[in-house]
This record gives C-alpha cells, sequence and structure tokens, in this order.
C-alpha cells in the first residue's frame, strides 16, 4: 500500500512506557491485556484500538517505548500506566496486513517514500537516539479472534514536522 498523509486529532490515552531493545518487545506488548483489565476496573471508556508509540529509537541500542490505548475521558490508572495526548498534526500513515516482524521493511519504505518527497518528520537527532514527537503502531487485529498474526492489520502514522 502507498503512503498517504492524514490530519489527526489529538487523543487522550493511557500509557506504559518501557525502556527495551528490539528483542525485549514483548515486555511492551505484554502489558496491554493488563492496561485493558485495569481501564475496565475503572469504568474507563475505550477510544480505539491500542497502539504502541515509539518515543526513541536506537536500533543499535536502547528504544523507548509505550504501549497506549485510547481513552474517551480522564480516568487515574494506577502507577506505572499514566494518561497523556496522543499530539494532533499531520501524519504519515501506511496500512500493512502481515506479520508483525514484516513492518521494519514497511517501514523503510514508508521512511524512503517521504524522505522523497522532502517530507520532515517531528523528530529529533540526539547522542541517545532519535526523539519523535508521535511515531505509532496502532493494532487494528485482536488476537483473540484472529490468531494468524500473517492476516493481523497494523496501521502506522508518524508526525510530520509542523
Amino acid at each position: 500500500m502507498q503512503p498517504t498523509i492524514v490530519e489527526r486529532t489529538a487523543q487522550l490515552y493511557v500509557g506504559r512506557r518501557e525502556s527495551i531493545t528490539m528483542t525485549q518487545f514483548a515486555r511492551v506488548a505484554d502489558h496491554l491485556p493488563t492496561m485493558f483489565a485495569r481501564l475496565g476496573e475503572r469504568g474507563a471508556a475505550v477510544a480505539g484500538a491500542p497502539f504502541f508509540r515509539y518515543r526513541v529509537i536506537d536500533m543499535s541500542a536502547d528504544l523507548v517505548i509505550e504501549a497506549g490505548i485510547p481513552i474517551a475521558g480522564r480516568v487515574e490508572p494506577p502507577a506505572p500506566m499514566f494518561v497523556e495526548t496522543l499530539p494532533a498534526g499531520r501524519y504519515v500513515t501506511v496500512s500493512h496486513v502481515g506479520h508483525p516482524d514484516e513492518l521494519m521493511a514497511v517501514t523503510a519504505r514508508m521512511l524512503d517514500w517521504a524522505r522523497d518527497r522532502g517530507l520532515e518528520w517531528d523528530m529529533q537527532p540526539t547522542p541517545t537516539g532519535e526523539v519523535w514527537g508521535c511515531r505509532l503502531e496502532v493494532l487494528l487485529t485482536d488476537p483473540a479472534e484472529q490468531p494468524d498474526m500473517h492476516r493481523w492489520r497494523t496501521d502506522l502514522f508518524f508526525k510530520l514536522a509542523d
């Protein structure tokens, strides 16, 4: 699929942050079931599909990634969960249906697509990695309903510089 540019509004979410290496990604993903349970206990209305938010990316060292769940209104989650807002703005997006292991190649194609068009990301390079304003993988397939990972749909949203 070809990337497109979309406008996104600000979105409140509950998150849980981890500093990991790429081989430890399950540590982030494994938080989602508990997060959904805690939101249910508090009567919080979920307002969209869960996602992973990449805060800092250094593929050769650590990444700072959040598991997130959009919510419809304020809630007080137990620590280490927190409430924050995904920023409004212009995003490059692409949908992928396939195994999550394929997302690195999909991401590379999307980054190349944007570079070829002279687009600038909301991202700052630092000595400890790229710090992103908002870089999301939105998980649109419920693994309980579709166990075949090759049929999962994931939408990528990377925020452009203002």
